[in-house]
């Protein structure tokens, strides 16, 4: 068997715009064709966010791009989607939302060993505009000292 392209599509935006204080890895109920598409690579997770009804998670901002050689019975690219965790793990999440100033956020897609998509969902808080300046400053002096090393060991 080929070895299999390895897919994860990540939302760049959620890290800099929330602070994470924890992660889930939840499944993703999919159509045919944007399964195919997200093996192709064609997906976007910019703007994504989750939001309960009916007491299911769902997450909506997903842009997953229609299938090349799909029929008429190809897929919306942008509609929300249905995530599976367990009955446990979706009543802390719940709970954990109705606190005031936390959501959650998808941050990554990826395929698992098996060739299932998986989303991973992360609780967050907003960030303000000065802590965003901080994480910004934090990364760059990580950049840089990371630089020195490398330059240094030649």
């Amino acid at each position: 068997m080929s070895e299999q392209k390895k897919i994860n599509i990540r939302n760049k935006r959620a890290t800099f715009d929330f602070e994470i204080l924890e992660e889930w890895v939840a499944g993703i109920v999919l159509l045919g064709t944007e399964i195919k598409s997200i093996r192709a690579g064609k997906a976007s997770m910019t703007d994504s966010f989750c939001y309960f009804d009916k007491g299911e998670l769902w997450i909506r901002g997903v842009n997953i791009a229609e299938y090349d050689w799909g029929t008429c019975n190809n897929h919306a690219p942008r509609r929300d989607r249905k995530l599976l965790l367990t009955g446990r793990e979706l009543m802390k999440l719940q709970r954990a939302m109705q606190d005031k100033g936390l959501t959650v956020a998808g941050l990554r897609l990826f395929l698992n060993e098996r060739g299932l998509a998986k989303v991973v969902v992360g609780l967050a808080r907003g960030r303000k505009a000065y802590d965003k300046r901080e994480y910004l400053k934090a990364n760059d002096a990580r950049r840089e000292m990371d630089q020195a090393m490398k330059n240094h060991r030649r």
